[in-house]
């Protein structure tokens, strides 16, 4: 397998942890999205996936586009270890506290984004800084009040295991502390994502580890 992936993407951080902790060998492509290199808009990426985004895995002649679509493939190609729960209640609550972040939290705070309102919106970095801890906050509040419901140990957003949900925080969370906010609201979330941190499926998937780093 090969991922399209670069070391800061939250989402092709997500793609990481999932391979890892299913023990697939995959080679990393790097995709620089920085500035003036910018190679997501190159013909050639573009040929991969038309909307200039990462990750993008590559399993033979399956191609797959978006993270979720991603760890989805790979939970039904390689059940095993399970990022689901076995009963539908639970892989409901699961996912339903994977797509908090996804959807509404994640989006809202995406590079482009980011690069959007600082540019042709002309915002300095006082006010885009503002924006993305806005969101952090609402997002993460309502997190912090779920998992002290869903999580079964306080190591784990859902039970006693890693799930979906887990994948989907320590990417969200390492943003969050990357762009100074405060996260000291949310002890739930900081213990379990301190748990996590230090297991070698997400220690190896983290920025830092990634050959494009720097």
């Amino acid at each position: 397998m090969k991922l399209y992936t670069y070391f800061r993407s939250s989402a092709a951080f997500r793609a990481r942890i999932a391979l890892n902790y299913k023990g697939l060998a995959y080679e990393a492509l790097p995709v620089d999205l920085r500035a003036p290199v910018s190679a997501q808009r190159s013909a050639a990426y573009l040929s991969v996936n038309p909307e200039g985004l990462v990750p993008v895995l590559v399993d033979g002649d399956t191609v797959i586009r978006q993270s979720l679509a991603i760890i989805e493939y790979l939970e039904e190609t390689h059940p095993a270890p399970a990022l689901l729960p076995q009963d539908a209640p639970s892989r409901a609550r699961v996912r339903a506290l994977a797509l908090a972040i996804a959807c509404d939290i994640h989006p809202l705070n995406n590079l482009r984004v980011l690069n959007y309102l600082r540019g042709p919106l002309g915002q300095g970095d006082e006010a885009v800084n503002a924006w993305y801890a806005h969101w952090i906050a609402r997002g993460f509040t309502a997190l912090e009040a779920e998992v002290g419901a869903s999580s079964g140990d306080g190591r784990h957003m859902f039970g006693e295991s890693v799930t979906l949900a887990d994948v989907y925080v320590v990417p969200q969370m390492y943003n969050a502390r990357r762009l100074n906010c405060d996260v000291s609201p949310y002890p739930r979330l900081c213990a379990i994502c301190a748990h996590l941190e230090a297991l070698a499926p997400f220690a190896r998937a983290a920025p830092e580890a990634q050959p494009d780093a720097g």
